[in-house]
């Protein structure tokens, strides 16, 4: 046996360890009787997560919570933790950069000592943090802590620009991330916050597009974050012109970062803007609450192209069309901006865009605001993935939490499991059946004897695609304070192709 056919084997043998369950096999000759086999999926055995730094407000008062929900085949192993973004590096540098743009930056030496280390899968673990001092967080979790790992990083500011709740889910690392609904006008505030967790460091360009298209700006080009630190970039300061409704654009060029836009306001509040789902045809906007005053579109059309949406609300009864909002011409390269108004009229509802005619690639958000003058409360809502195979929301309570779920083509039948309480409770799940093109706001089960938080999964059963969002309220001095995340698919598990070892074609 020659060398290179050694080497092939070889190669063979390590590629079926990695992967564990699969092996190399040769396709199936026209005609043959077996038939491919679908893919199996297997619980992920790693998971990332990054939380940007809460505030910098001195009055901030903020919450993590995290949650792993329980997943078959995971093994008994493993582990899950948040520890400060800023920590030194392999080397024992310090991490950290100033930047032309920065509004500041998380660098420096940090206690090795976790923010947050869960002890079980199934049940939240939570921790707190005040005033402007927390850092950014980078998470891991290996093993069982892996499939679905959620962390929830909530804060509550009683006064000053953006007061009111705020709420993020803190995110995996990635390459391109696209924020429309940002906003450079002298009443806001916004910085996009880049968390790089790697040992090497990250290379990005900010791309800011408004009315008339991209605004120049070379101060947002090659912007460098070094490893393990977070980077604030005021937005303000990438360009000359005050612009609301523009859309940023993340490019990560080198290495990879979490990313997430604080939009501030100085009087109606102000939340994060987490990242669009990718450029697509349709969009699905859930969750819009149904006191809503105030809604606000806001779409962008990488490319060329001009985009044609049709533009629908799913509401309990059914789709229905907004009167004089039927649709919303999107030029390409350029940021559309539509004022809904009271679009949801007190009732649950979530924004469906699909094309006229022709599909064109779109990304889009809302901002959504409550209350009335002088007490008024704002979030955002991006367009997002399905719930697909599971989705799961941490940091509930048995008051102030609502759940939106949409279906916006065809009936779906969703089971939502309440975890165990943070601090005592017993799990209990509950069966709901959505109508198609409906949005309905559920009734949470509540696990029996809560104590503390608890944490939601959602699981579609059957039928059509699934929407989710969830809805954190409080009452703040008058202010209807709040925050809503979408419920895309947790990524717990992965598709791992079954394959039979065939070392026949080495021979060939």
């Amino acid at each position: 046996m020659n060398r290179t056919t050694l080497s092939l084997i070889a190669g063979t043998t390590a590629l079926a360890a990695v992967t564990g369950f699969a092996a190399l096999s040769q396709p199936d000759a026209p005609g043959a009787q077996a038939t491919a086999k679908a893919a199996a999926q297997l619980p992920v055995e790693r998971t990332s997560l990054l939380c940007p730094a809460p505030s910098t407000s001195d009055i901030a008062e903020t919450s993590y919570t995290s949650f792993t929900p329980v997943t078959k085949g995971t093994g008994s192993g493993g582990k899950a933790e948040l520890r400060a973004a800023a920590q030194q590096s392999a080397d024992g540098a310090a991490a950290g950069k100033d930047g032309d743009a920065s509004g500041g930056k998380q660098t420096g030496k940090q206690s090795d000592k976790p923010v947050l280390t869960p002890e079980e899968p199934g049940k939240p673990v939570t921790g707190d943090s005040s005033g402007s001092e927390p850092p950014a967080l980078v998470g891991t979790a290996d093993g069982r802590f892996a499939p679905g790992w959620t962390v929830q990083e909530t804060t509550e500011v009683a006064a000053g620009t953006g007061r009111g709740l705020q709420g993020v889910n803190c995110t995996a690392p990635d390459t391109d991330f696209w924020f429309p609904g940002v906003s450079t006008a002298a009443d806001r505030t916004d910085y996009v916050h880049l968390t790089n967790p790697d040992d090497s460091a990250a290379v990005v360009d900010i791309e800011l597009y408004g009315k008339d298209g991209a605004l120049k700006s070379a101060v947002g080009e090659d912007l460098t974050v070094q490893p393990h630190s977070s980077e604030p970039v005021l937005l303000s300061t990438l360009t000359d012109e005050e612009q609301s409704g523009l859309t940023v654009h993340v490019n990560v060029r080198s290495g990879r970062v979490g990313a997430a836009v604080q939009a501030l306001d100085d009087k109606i509040g102000g939340d994060w803007l987490q990242a669009s789902a990718d450029p697509a045809g349709s969009l699905v906007l859930p969750g819009i609450p149904k006191d809503a005053t105030s809604v606000r579109l806001v779409a962008f059309a990488p490319g060329d192209a001009d985009a044609d949406l049709k533009v629908r609300l799913a509401s309990p009864s059914g789709l229905i069309t907004p009167a004089g909002h039927e649709t919303v011409h999107v030029k390409g390269g350029m940021t559309t901006s539509v004022d809904l108004g009271d679009v949801t009229r007190g009732e649950a509802g979530s924004l469906v865009l699909t094309p006229t005619e022709r599909s064109v690639p779109v990304v889009a958000a809302v901002q959504v605001v409550r209350g009335e003058d002088g007490k008024q409360e704002s979030a955002f809502l991006p367009a997002t993935r399905p719930v697909g195979t599971r989705a799961t929301s941490a940091d509930n309570s048995a008051k102030g939490s609502t759940l939106s779920l949409t279906a916006p083509d065809r009936a779906a039948t969703v089971k939502v499991t309440a975890s165990a309480g943070s601090e005592g409770g017993t799990p209990v799940s509950k069966t709901y059946t959505i109508k198609a093109g409906t949005t309905q706001d559920v009734e949470l089960p509540v696990p029996a004897g809560l104590k503390g938080t608890f944490a939601l999964t959602v699981e579609p059963v059957s039928g059509g695609p699934v929407y989710g969002a969830r809805t954190l309220a409080r009452a703040e001095g008058g202010v209807p304070a709040f925050t809503v995340q979408t419920l895309p698919d947790d990524r717990g598990t992965v598709a791992v192709p079954e394959a039979d070892e065939d070392l026949s074609v080495l021979q060939k």
